[in-house]
């Protein structure tokens, strides 16, 4: 349940287009709604200003399909994450709005929302296009949470003057969110070039000694770059939750 949402229904009581009663009805859901397999957490967006987010990875097509209806029913955009074309296909039965996003395995029910009147923007920075997916994932993910979104891909330290093309880009963004597999070496490039906060997001992408992206959380983790903030591997969607927040700080 997301401020919007409230906001109408209380707006609906001020000018009596919706009585008390049926407001308390539309309401009565706080502060979780308890479905069986699952506890939706409705009040969540009230307290965080970020609405419950479905992470698809180890339920059902039916159980996602089940929480998103009833997300559906409170919220007017759902996100799933980490989810199947099986999984997919179920929620589309039950919400024909859905879309699913092939290359980030994401579900969205309902509009992005509009990016925000202003200049200020994410920049979503890949080392390899093999880490594009946890890119999109993060990149999708801002642009629900209604920011404009930059990408700027492929310019790893392998062939670093593909970055220095693309640094005006970089430096001018509000946050910068760096996304690398292997041994992770872009977040400190970039933490040394830009004023503005970094977010390092180390991937599984690299050969056996990487440790499915160990070696690149690791070296993120010890980067001798000032204002660099690092998430789980792979976690896209952590980046772009943190990175909202900070932009809504300064905003």
């Amino acid at each position: 349940m997301d401020k919007t949402y409230v906001k109408e229904i209380l707006e609906k009581v001020s000018e009596q287009d919706l009585s008390v009663e049926e407001a308390y009805e539309l309401l009565k859901d706080l502060p979780y709604e308890d479905i069986g397999y699952a506890n939706i957490d409705e009040h969540r967006g009230l307290r965080t200003g970020q609405a419950e987010v479905i992470f698809g990875q180890g339920k059902t097509p039916e159980q996602i399909a089940g929480i998103a209806f009833h997300m559906a029913e409170h919220n007017d955009r759902v996100l799933v994450t980490r989810t199947t074309p099986e999984a997919y296909e179920v929620v589309a039965r039950a919400l024909p709005e859905a879309v699913y996003h092939e290359v980030p395995k994401i579900i969205t029910i309902g509009d992005i929302r509009e990016t925000e009147e202003t200049e200020a923007y994410i920049a979503v920075v890949t080392a390899g296009t093999s880490d594009i997916p946890v890119a999109e994932e993060t990149a999708l993910t801002a642009e629900f949470l209604g920011h404009r979104v930059e990408r700027v891909f492929d310019v790893g330290v392998a062939g670093i003057h593909r970055l220095f093309d693309k640094m005006d880009r970089i430096r001018g963004a509000a946050v910068v969110i760096v996304i690398a597999g292997m041994e992770g070496a872009l977040a400190s490039v970039i933490g040394g070039l830009v004023e503005t906060p970094v977010i390092a997001v180390p991937t599984s992408v690299g050969y056996g000694a990487s440790f499915d992206g160990l070696a690149a959380l690791l070296s993120m983790l010890n980067s001798c770059a000032n204002g660099i903030g690092v998430v789980n591997i792979d976690n896209g969607y952590g980046a772009a939750c943190l990175a909202s927040k900070i932009c809504r700080e300064n905003a």
